[in-house]
């Protein structure tokens, strides 16, 4: 069993930064795959990204603007936000998965209550 609370959410003004945390209950952090993933009011979850043992991968419309990371000594993971848009507000939330890599929600089998972002124009 693995809990996690997301944390860093709140109001930015387009361009500007946020970082998202998520720590892990439990003694098996490292062998967790975790990912994020954000909803928007009317709009079905989508995926953000995800870190494993190959590294972080991304959706294309975050690559390039937000950074996945992992303390495993501090069973917490990171999403760094940067030159953030009105279009990424949502409310993102933080998965695990004993699984592979992937941005399907469905294989996540731990999930966060979530945390908001929004950007203002």
């Amino acid at each position: 069993q693995v809990q996690l609370v997301e944390s860093g959410g709140g109001l930015v003004q387009a361009g500007g930064s946020l970082r998202l945390s998520c720590a892990a209950s439990g003694r098996t952090f490292s062998s967790y795959v975790m990912g994020w993933f954000r909803q928007a009011p009317g709009k079905e979850r989508e995926f953000v990204a995800t870190i494993s043992w190959r590294g972080g991968s991304y959706a294309d419309s975050v690559k390039g603007r937000f950074t996945i990371s992992r303390d495993n000594a501090k069973s917490t993971v990171y999403l760094q936000m940067n030159s953030l848009k009105p279009q990424d507000t949502a409310v993102y939330y933080c998965a695990a998965t004993s699984g592979g890599p992937g941005g399907r929600a469905i294989n996540y089998d731990y999930w966060g209550q979530g945390t908001q972002v929004t950007v203002s124009s």
